[in-house]
């Protein structure tokens, strides 16, 4: 039995190609899943009481983490959710340009979760979101994060769209329970293209974080997957 706090329970949902990619090199493709998989997309979101994303990942998609047509906002009511998803934010360093797409749609809360080191941008981000959480001097104590997520909003289920960085913080600290991959027919290389975990990583293969598969299905040439985390002694 955990002996930390109450904390949501976490989805992590990411498209990767044949080689386990999330974007070029050079970031110029960071979309290439079908209508299928933007529609699993939306699925999730109108199961969560709030979507986190990295800042790095909001800029190159434009992303305003919305719940997408009418049919997923009724979905969310008759769920007892509220009609949109408390977005965050994720950026240690504060640098989310002001220009940013998520910033242009104020249809529920944006909370910019960041860390001491950005204390210069504090002004600047407060003029854009609705709160700042300070959690960490150099890093982001993630779980410290979601347990007051838990604590002061109530949030019991929490998407996680990326990118690979803060996927692989998330990951490396027991954070994910349940994992969605899609695995889309495209191959892009890259020595320095992102994948779905980035990061410092995991150095010892009996310490990797390990997931069972729980469910898989081809919808045209993709495979849509979905894995549970095996917790340590199960």
């Amino acid at each position: 039995m955990s002996s930390h706090p109450p904390r949501p329970f976490v989805l992590l949902n990411v498209a990767v190609t044949a080689d386990g990619k999330i974007a070029s090199e050079d970031h110029d493709v960071t979309t290439f899943g079908s209508p299928s998989d933007s529609h699993h997309l939306y699925e999730l979101r109108a199961t969560a009481d709030a979507i986190l994303c990295g800042a790095r990942t909001l800029e190159a998609t434009r992303a305003t983490l919305g719940n997408g047509a009418e049919a997923f906002r009724r979905r969310r009511l008759r769920k007892g959710l509220r009609e949109h998803p408390l977005r965050l934010v994720v950026s240690g360093s504060g640098s989310i340009s002001s220009s940013a797409a998520i910033w242009s749609q104020r249809f529920s809360p944006i909370l910019v979760l960041t860390t001491e080191r950005s204390r210069s941008q504090w002004k600047r981000l407060r003029g854009l979101a609705d709160d700042i959480w300070c959690l960490g001097r150099s890093t982001i104590d993630f779980r410290k994060a979601l347990e007051r997520l838990h604590r002061k909003h109530g949030v019991r289920r929490l998407l996680c769209e990326g990118g690979g960085e803060l996927n692989e913080a998330l990951i490396r600290e027991g954070l994910v329970d349940e994992l969605h991959i899609t695995f889309c027919p495209f191959l892009l290389g890259g020595r320095r293209a992102p994948t779905l975990a980035d990061g410092p990583g995991i150095p010892v293969l009996a310490d990797a974080a390990r997931f069972r598969l729980r469910s898989r299905r081809r919808v045209g040439p993709e495979l849509f997957t979905v894995y549970t985390v095996v917790r340590p002694g199960r």
